[in-house]
């Protein structure tokens, strides 16, 4: 029989303190330790690596044996056999949906593609060369202006508008983003394609002349989007969560979730790969950055390698190993330079003992990179897509949080190193 409470005790004279044990359906059991400040103390946990800051019944993984559960359903066989829409309504509603639901859903979601036409003149703000991101934190944010009939947090149906048009007018957003930064005109979104290929129209096509997505492409880059969708409790979606704790709108609390996704230790590691594949710049270099990553001594790291949360394979990265050796089939890149060096580099981590021993496996970022670049979309907007696809779990994730009756304003304590009381002297004394 599990315990069910676990009893804190000190050297000094401070009475014991009794603390509850919550089991979740899976996964560690979690300390209760809400009740500690009662008693003047707090737990140090810098990072939160060990501290649950929610209950959600969203997302899964168990790092140890590479599981990543959407709603109890293994990312696998939604990669499989979902496209995005579906695995979109199952992390917002809970369900996947049946086919009136999945038409619905999907009609609603194409209803909202268009941007306010005034959010152009917040594109124009921007220098031509300003990152793709930075343009998606300013008018993703700035959509607060534009959309003020959905930005009650307190009313289900607002919560639910506001959801859709996240989810329907951030890759409208990050396309336009990568349009001005390149100097040409936007692209409307178009109602007859899939979300995933509505992207890609956006992204490559011109007034010029008509745009057909190539199937096995936009496959590709829908599941993209469904490996990306939604990850527990990381970095950008506790942003999500912390501003949206406040009761601040969920425009701007996707913003913040972009500003955090976009460090290169978060969403920046699979454009991080592709400048690390430039730098070593040929198969023949290949075992002086093998040995220059096997030296403690030396700074430089391989990148898309090994993950903070996986310690066996990353599931999301098998699939995306099919599905890029898929997209360099059909574009028959197989023997271009880049992607020779970078199938060389795989070959090397799966059979190195050093790598192997140490389960430093090639990650989801590492081969999403690969995919992204053969479809011809440059490093600068691998985390704007990433992000794209992360609105889904965002916005599933801030609805969850703002549902809940246990929800309080973040407010993590902290142990405070400064100096002790000390008293003013004026400027001629000191």
């Amino acid at each position: 029989m599990k315990p069910t409470k676990v009893t804190l005790t000190f050297d000094n004279d401070n009475a014991p303190i009794e603390l509850p044990i919550l089991s979740g359906s899976l996964g560690s059991d979690v300390i209760d330790i809400r009740s500690l400040g009662k008693h003047g103390v707090f737990t140090y946990d810098p990072g939160f690596l060990s501290t649950a800051s929610c209950s959600s019944d969203i997302t899964f993984i168990d790092g140890d044996e590479g599981l990543l559960y959407y709603r109890g359903y293994p990312i696998e066989q939604l990669a499989e056999h979902c496209d995005f829409m579906e695995v979109c309504h199952l992390l917002m509603h809970g369900e996947l949906p049946d086919k009136e639901q999945k038409k619905q859903f999907t009609s609603l979601i194409s209803g909202h593609s268009m941007l306010h036409d005034q959010l152009t003149n917040i594109f124009r703000g921007f220098r031509r060369d300003a990152h793709p991101m930075a343009v998606m934190v300013g008018v993703v944010g700035s959509m607060s202006a534009f959309y003020h009939d959905s930005i009650d947090v307190t009313d289900k149906l607002s919560r639910e508008v506001s959801a859709y048009r996240l989810l329907a007018k951030v890759p409208t957003i990050a396309a336009w983003s990568y349009k001005y930064n390149i100097g040409e005109p936007f692209m409307y979104p178009q109602n007859r394609f899939n979300y995933a290929e509505n992207f890609m129209h956006m992204m490559f096509a011109t007034p010029c002349e008509a745009y057909e997505p190539n199937p096995i492409l936009a496959k590709a880059f829908e599941r993209i989007l469904i490996l990306h969708a939604d990850h527990e409790q990381n970095a950008s979606t506790s942003t999500v969560r912390l501003a949206g704790s406040s009761g601040a709108n969920p425009f701007a609390c996707v913003a913040a979730g972009i500003a955090s996704l976009w460090g290169p230790a978060h969403g920046g590691a699979n454009e991080a790969t592709l400048k690390m594949l430039e730098e070593i710049g040929d198969v023949s270099r290949i075992g002086e950055y093998i040995k220059r990553a096997k030296d403690k001594t030396d700074s430089f790291r391989l990148m898309g390698f090994g993950h903070r949360v996986y310690k066996n394979m990353d599931p999301r990265a098998a699939i995306m190993r099919h599905t890029c050796h898929q997209v360099l089939d059909e574009l028959g890149l197989h023997n271009d330079p880049m992607f020779k060096l970078a199938l060389e580099l795989e070959k090397i981590a799966l059979e190195d003992e050093y790598f192997v021993s140490r389960r430093l496996y090639p990650n989801v970022d590492f081969y999403s990179g690969i995919v992204m670049r053969a479809m011809g979309i440059p490093n600068c907007m691998f985390t704007a897509i990433f992000a794209l696809a992360r609105t889904a779990g965002w916005v599933a994730q801030w609805s969850e949080m703002i549902s809940d009756p246990e929800v309080r304003i973040g407010r993590p304590r902290q142990l405070y190193t400064g100096s002790q009381r000390r008293d003013f002297v004026p400027i001629e004394l000191r």
